[in-house]
């Protein structure tokens, strides 16, 4: 298990996902931002969805994705809409 698996929210593929982009702590995870790291997996998957989005916000944080609140998931949802493929 790697340092990102220990996070929140990531499994193996995610965190296999975050290491093929350049991102191999939570530290790194933590200043690129949750938007940024969603991008750059959208660029090597397109079927990066809404939900890892916001696990990626929730491992960031340090909770479950299902715990951000109500105003921050319509924020990623606003995000995700306007930058999905």
């Amino acid at each position: 298990m790697n340092e990102l698996e220990k996070l929140p929210n990531i499994g193996k593929t995610v965190a296999q996902q975050l290491e093929d982009v350049g991102v191999h702590t939570a530290q790194e995870l933590a200043d690129l931002g949750s938007r940024n790291a969603w991008l750059r997996i959208q660029a090597n998957d397109p079927s990066a969805c809404y939900n890892r989005l916001c696990a990626l916000e929730g491992a960031i944080r340090g909770i479950r994705w299902h715990d951000l609140s109500a105003d921050l998931k319509a924020d990623l949802k606003e995000f995700y809409q306007s930058h999905k493929l």
